[in-house]
């Protein structure tokens, strides 16, 4: 292997700058073949030319790993495991994929049976999907339209938000009757039905001011998917709708519900005492209010994570937390101040504050080290003679041998710098584009570590070179907690303009009271039940609370309008039933899910629905005049 180097470089030069480019923690080999440390597993690294965050592309690779391992096993009774972001995207989605399919296959046959036994016609649940349907396309139509790009929060959680619209179509089928035009119908609700969405929007509207651009987008896709559905249900289902649905006032087991309800004390002193309580609750459990820490939230299990750690151990790789960065004006720049803090690290290994490193200038000198090397390089007399005293004193005969060598050095003095575009297409390419960021009017050098086991000693190094050390799990949190403060502001502003809204609609304070009263209860009921449970709240459970509280305002609101008429009072609480079993079904199985995001959603709406309807009927009804 080394004989032919030889020629052109005698003093192997070459293997030590291979040795340089070596991790700076190899696996344990045996016959070429990294195993680990006991011996039992071999071991290997693979990058996907399709990127961690195309799932598809991974699902590619994943499946294309697995078919040659089947095809190398043969009948060998070996077994494969994979482990790293690829192989868990992968493994995540066909778990999302199985669990979406079940829980969308059991709320359809769910949702259906409820609407057909609800409304015994089987075009409602046709006609009530149109609202949803037309919300989600014109939501999204509106983003696309004002912003260059949609986020994923914006769908994720936009999506979530309107759940509420499945309820508005919900309303108007039962309050629809034989006798009453359905434009007759749909125009008696629609000024509680224009109240809640328009009090709704108009806290979402705050999210324009929060300064996150998601943010932004999420207030754009809700308003319009809310505003749509709403209108859909006024001027587009009376006109598809069959008009003579059955009466819900007609339903014996209906009156004899509300009657029992009508008996139910109203006691606006217990629920004070219970608000009281469970912001007590809230506020006072043990442990942390917030879950910052994204790596609890991941769908994968421990036992696969416990895996991912050993074999990135095994395989000497770079610690995923820590990193440093370099920024320079230009690749220049960044390189030349990675070779300067190069020197200090060396220390820092010596003195076993950390077991390697990894920098870009490993791979790419900075232009002026570059320079500095070929001014080293001998003229062709001067390295002719040496060469010819060198070989007296060795086995060589003739020096013409390393005719290459005089050649190659000849060449190297006059080539012109390397840069990073020579590079592509080499494997160095790889490592490279790793470690260098290049940005418009900037660049960044990163240099990876492995086996740190003193951070403030090394972030004193990296400062004095120009860099940073940068805690990516820290600052992960920090821009949650921040990102999560943006958006309690924001609520915090939207609950004041949604008490505002509600007051100018219905005109008293008291009828205010009776229809904010459950939502803002409820949710400080559920804050208490998840925090005495040992939940550390997230976004999502935001998101989560945002969706229950609407749910709420809708049921309170239909609850006021039906005033203390019997028949108003009957085909409202047919409504909020049907509205509240469809919610209640969705989200329940949610709650049954693995994936931690959405059973924390799935958990908190089932709450909120629970909450919102039973005290939705013991503040917000009118005492029927018949039972007072």
């Amino acid at each position: 292997m080394i004989e032919p180097l030889v020629p052109s470089d005698p003093t192997l030069e070459s293997l030590a700058l291979a040795e340089s480019w070596a991790p700076g923690t190899a696996p344990h080999s045996v016959h070429g073949v990294w195993f680990d440390r006991g011996g039992g597993q071999a071991l290997l690294a693979i990058q996907t030319r399709a990127p961690g965050f195309d799932p598809t592309g991974q699902a590619e690779a994943v499946g294309a790993i697995n078919d040659a391992f089947a095809k190398a096993r043969g009948d060998a009774p070996g077994r494969l495991s994979m482990t790293g972001p690829g192989a868990f995207s992968v493994e995540i989605s066909g778990r999302t994929e199985r669990e979406a399919r079940w829980i969308g296959f059991v709320d359809t046959i769910g949702l259906l049976l409820l609407l057909l036994v609800a409304y015994r016609n089987w075009k409602i649940p046709v006609l009530g999907a149109l609202p949803l349907a037309s919300a989600g396309l014109a939501g999204l139509g509106a983003v696309a339209l004002l912003f260059r790009d949609v986020h994923g929060i914006t769908i994720a959680f936009g999506f979530t938000l309107i759940g509420v619209v499945q309820d508005y179509p919900i309303h108007f089928f039962s309050h629809q009757r034989k006798g009453v035009q359905p434009y007759a119908s749909v125009r008696a609700l629609w000024p509680t039905l224009a109240t809640g969405v328009a009090s709704t929007c108009i806290a979402y509207a705050t999210f324009f001011v929060s300064g996150v651009d998601g943010l932004e987008q999420l207030a754009v896709f809700t308003i319009v998917a809310l505003a749509t559905a709403a209108l859909a249900t006024r001027f587009l289902l009376p006109a598809l709708i069959d008009p003579d649905l059955r009466d819900p006032a007609q339903s014996q087991w209906l009156e004899r519900l509300r009657a029992w309800v009508a008996r139910l004390p109203q006691p606006r002193a217990a629920v004070f005492g219970l608000a009281v309580l469970a912001a007590a609750i809230a506020a006072l459990a043990p442990g942390p209010f917030w879950q910052n820490d994204l790596s609890r939230l991941t769908p994968v299990p421990p036992d696969a994570l416990a895996q991912d750690a050993q074999l990135r151990q095994e395989l000497g790789a770079p610690d995923v937390r820590y990193v440093i960065a370099l920024t320079g004006r230009d690749v220049e720049e960044a390189l030349q101040r990675s070779e300067r803090l190069a020197a200090g690290l060396d220390t820092a290994r010596e003195k076993g504050w950390l077991a390697g490193f990894e920098h870009p200038a490993q791979f790419l000198p900075s232009q002026r080290t570059q320079r500095e090397r070929q001014a080293r390089l001998p003229e062709p007399e001067a390295l002719q003679k040496s060469l010819d005293i060198a070989v007296k004193a060795s086995p060589f005969r003739d020096s013409s041998v390393f005719a290459p060598f005089l050649a190659d050095v000849e060449a190297a003095r006059h080539a012109r710098v390397l840069t990073p575009q020579d590079l592509a297409g080499t494997p160095l390419q790889v490592r490279l584009d790793a470690l260098l960021l290049q940005r418009e009017g900037h660049a960044t050098a990163l240099v990876s570590l492995i086996g740190l086991t003193a951070p403030d000693q090394v972030a004193a190094i990296a400062a004095r070179a120009g860099g940073q050390l940068v805690d990516l799990k820290a600052a992960s949190e920090s821009l949650v907690e921040a990102y999560r403060q943006r958006v309690l502001w924001a609520l915090g502003l939207a609950a004041l303009l949604l008490v505002v809204a509600v007051r100018i609609a219905l005109r008293t304070w008291p009828r205010t009271w009776r229809v904010l009263a459950p939502m803002a209860v409820t949710t400080l009921v559920i804050l208490a039940v998840l925090r005495a449970l040992g939940v550390e709240l997230t976004l999502f459970h935001l998101v989560a609370l945002i969706l229950a509280a609407g749910l709420g305002l809708d049921y309170a609101l239909f609850f006021e309008h039906a005033g203390d008429v019997r028949e108003e009072q009957l085909r409202t609480l047919h409504a909020v039933l049907v509205c509240s079993a469809m919610t209640l079904l969705v989200f329940a199985l949610l709650g049954l899910s693995s994936i931690p995001v959405l059973r924390a959603i799935g958990a908190t709406v089932t709450l909120g629905v629970v909450g919102n309807f039973v005290l939705g009927l013991l503040i917000a009804r009118h005492p029927h005049r018949e039972d007072t």
